[in-house]
């Protein structure tokens, strides 16, 4: 089904019918493939036309300027980016001399796709070349997730209306020319050709070319092989030079014959392995894969996809296109974890180089729980890395005055990148955010030993760094001053909601840990003094409340500042950062994305109904979510406080964030929170789901516009799946031992082979609230009008 949007409507992929050059940069994000260790961009095979060329590897960057008005204590010297590395995807054609390019000639029919079940990105075209030739081109392209170093394609071209002379062109090229967006010259400058040479060679269909980054000191190896199927007479030759590696087929193709190269591409990478076993390490790897053979790495990839979603379908009925996007959704999720394995889950994943390719808190409030029951050993793999950055954390608290560990706001390898203190270093909950992610990760595995050598070490740490930046008061109340929590509209501001919520949980959970592992407590010198100073903090923890509106100040003094004046505010001014000073939106109440929303939705054990209810309706007027991080945790809360139909905008506009182009930056990468927003707010959101108590809750409830909702979740090796309709909901155990959980706040356990099915109770509904002028969410369905509508956010 098509809808005027570029891709089909379907329910186990997407699919480009047409090719939109000036769509390209947006579709290039769209179709990126990745194992969360390589990551390329869907470019066209023959490279050109192109929107944003694009080859990363996981953990590779180059240092850059951070340019400062005025230079200040703690700032960071330098920033991170991450860098297109050698690209391995082009296959140029030459048809009678004629290079094939969409650009020129006739393009008669070009199509991509990939089913979502598959792993593998298809293409076809039919192209007239200017001197009249018609050939007909196939390719399919693979970055494997069994093979973590692999990519691979297999490319294929057929004369349609007689003889004709074909040249094929496999090559690897290094520091490609790409638009520079970053308009500070000396960033430029170190970001224009970061990689450095240092060997080539070629031999037989086989090259390899090893670089090094200048100054972040990486060296890169990429290594191409392949395989050729064409008539007996073919030329071959390869060639090798610092920056280029080319093997090339020349053939005279009849109409009806074909020729057909697979390639194979190795990347690999490292700060102090030598030259030669990195080279050696990215041959083995071409080996392999050719031993593997081109179907049998689709083979693997289809058995990877297989497992993946037996264990984590999300299913929609009723809403084909909401059905697209959560797999879609799942799908990139997959790809940006799957083998990112003790390196960073970028905001973007691999998709592109928006936000320099940095990792941010969103990886572990927003991608994390969703992995954590549907991928959990990418969880492990994920947090394992924070670890390994402890001690640059160390550092950055000691810089700062602070005990314990300060993880930075922005980086890619453990430093800190963010320029912008008030919004960067101040938000100090990413502490909590990973704190709370490892223990959410132990108590749905239930694996201690990660608790033991990894995740306790991050929760002592962390915990001491809250200790030390919160206070007693002369009342005795815990307070946490001159912070900023996730609505950076808001900064450096007191008790923070969120953040003091988080900080307690994290301090709990470090004092709980500290308990079930004293030996190795005493070797990070953790004595009973310090663990009952974290239980004395949390239990003092200070939780502004305003008595007067009955309901919770975001932070201090937040509901008593200036409304922000949304009647007056021109469409065209959101977001507002970018039209108004940073000095007036600090002092209004306006808030960018959900924060005290986000607080209980991530600790609803510490509101009320009402509260919740009172806060969600106070919040839903000032929130203008010129943030993707908004929508779904809008979507979660608004289903649990009896907006079903508001919460079903807010997941489609979530979901549609990039198939939609919404923000408008797709061109940049995929937006990864949003897209595991998307999950949360149809799991946490429409199927209830809860993790704050020892077993999982669901409160499981349906819009009008959705007729039926299944999903399937890992829970300490029990494989749980929930379908639920608006009347019912039914729970079966598919594998593992008897499992406890609660249904609408009663207690049942479930058992294997016995499915369990309860009734959902009735909903007492309440008027919507309404949203500021012009920031209403798209209505997805035509139920009762319930609340205005508006345009989907900039």
């Amino acid at each position: 089904m098509n809808t005027g949007h570029p891709y089909t409507v379907e329910p186990w992929g997407i699919t480009e019918q047409t090719l939109d050059l000036d769509h390209l940069p947006q579709s290039e994000s769209v179709f990126a493939l990745s194992n969360g260790h390589i990551g390329l961009r869907a470019n066209l095979d023959e490279g050109e036309p192109h929107g944003l060329p694009g080859t990363y590897l996981n953990g590779v960057f180059e240092l850059r300027p951070l340019p400062y008005a005025e230079a200040g204590y703690g700032y960071p010297e330098s920033g991170q980016s991450v860098i297109n590395v050698t690209n391995g995807k082009i296959i140029r054609l030459l048809v009678d001399d004629e290079p094939f390019d969409l650009r020129y000639g006739q393009t008669q029919d070009h199509e991509r796709s990939i089913d979502f079940r598959e792993g593998v990105l298809h293409r076809r075209a039919l192209w007239t070349s200017p001197a009249g030739r018609t050939v007909r081109v196939t390719s399919k392209r693979l970055v494997s997730l069994t093979q973590r170093s692999i990519a691979a394609i297999e490319y294929e071209i057929e004369p349609i209306d007689g003889p004709a002379r074909i040249v094929l062109q496999s090559e690897l090229v290094t520091n490609e020319e790409l638009p520079l967006p970053n308009a500070d010259p000396r960033a430029a400058a170190v970001l224009e050709a970061p990689l450095r040479p240092e060997e080539h060679t070629h031999n037989g269909s086989k090259a390899i070319l090893v670089h090094r980054t200048e100054h972040s000191a990486l060296r890169v190896a990429v290594g191409m092989d392949h395989e050729v199927e064409g008539p007996e007479s073919m030329y071959v030759e390869a060639e090798s030079s610092a920056d280029l590696a080319r093997f090339s087929v020349t053939t005279v193709l009849d109409r009806g014959q074909k020729l057909r190269i697979v390639k194979y591409i190795a990347y690999g990478w490292s700060s102090t392995r030598s030259l030669p076993a990195l080279r050696d390490q990215v041959a083995a790897a071409l080996t392999a894969a050719r031993y593997t053979g081109w179907h049998g790495l689709v083979d693997e990839q289809r058995g990877y996809l297989k497992q993946f979603w037996d264990n984590s379908d999300i299913e929609v009925e009723g809403d084909v296109e909401l059905q697209q996007a959560v797999r879609f959704a799942m799908f990139h999720v997959l790809q940006a974890g799957a083998r990112a394995e003790e390196r960073a889950i970028p905001a973007k994943g691999l998709t592109g180089p928006g936000y320099d390719g940095h990792c941010f808190w969103d990886t572990e409030v927003f991608v994390l729980p969703v992995l954590t029951y549907g991928l959990p050993h990418a969880v492990a793999q994920a947090l394992r890395w924070r670890h390994s950055t402890l001690p640059l954390a160390r550092e950055r608290a000691a810089q700062l005055g602070l005990k314990g560990a300060l993880f930075p706001w922005r980086t890619i390898r453990g430093e800190e990148c963010s320029g912008y203190w008030p919004a960067g270093t101040a938000a100090f909950h990413i502490g909590a955010d990973i704190a709370v992610a490892v223990a959410r990760y132990v108590q749905a595995t239930g694996d201690r030993d990660f608790e033991r050598d990894f995740g306790l070490e991050i929760l002592v740490e962390t915990a001491r760094m809250w200790r030390s930046l919160g206070h007693h008061d002369a009342a005795g109340l815990f307070r946490i001053n001159g912070v900023t929590g996730p609505d950076e509209y808001s900064a450096l501001a007191d008790n923070n909601v969120f953040t003091n919520l988080m900080a307690q949980s994290n301090l709990l959970a470090a004092a709980d840990a500290v308990a079930r592992h004293p030996h190795e407590a005493r070797a990070l010198e953790v004595n009973t003094e310090e663990t009952a100073s974290w239980r004395d903090a949390a239990n003092a923890m200070y939780i502004p409340y305003d008595e007067d509106l009955g309901v919770h100040p975001q932070a201090d003094g937040f509901t008593k500042h200036r409304i922000w004046d949304f009647e007056n505010t021109p469409p065209d001014h959101y977001p507002l950062m970018l039209h108004y000073p940073y000095f007036d939106i600090y002092r209004k109440q306006v808030v960018k994305q959900a924060d005290l929303v986000l607080a209980m939705q991530v600790r609803g054990d510490a509101f009320t109904d009402e509260q919740k209810r009172r806060n969600f309706d106070y919040y839903e007027t000032l929130t203008v979510r010129d943030s993707s991080l908004s929508a779904c945790t809008q979507a979660v809360m608004a289903a649990e406080v009896g907006h079903l139909e508001l919460a079903l905008d807010y997941t489609a506009e979530a979901a549609l964030m990039d198939l939609h182009d919404l923000a408008k930056n797709t061109k940049d990468g995929l937006h990864m929170a949003s897209l595991a927003g998307t999950c949360v707010a149809l799991v946490a959101g429409f199927g209830g789901l809860r993790d704050h108590g020892e077993c999982m809750s669901f409160k499981p409830r349906l819009p009008v516009g959705l007729t039926g909702l299944a999903f399937s979740m890992s829970v300490r090796g029990a494989r749980l799946r929930v379908e639920t309709t608006h009347e019912q909901t039914t729970y079966t155990l598919r594998e593992g031992d008897e499992l406890p959980f609660l249904h609408h706040g009663e207690q049942h356990v479930l058992i294997p082979g016995k499915p369990i099915t309860l009734d959902i109770p009735p909903l007492t509904r309440d008027t919507p609230p309404g949203q500021p002028t012009g920031r209403a969410p798209v209505r997805r369905q035509s139920a009762p009008d319930t609340h205005p509508t508006g345009p989907s956010p900039s």
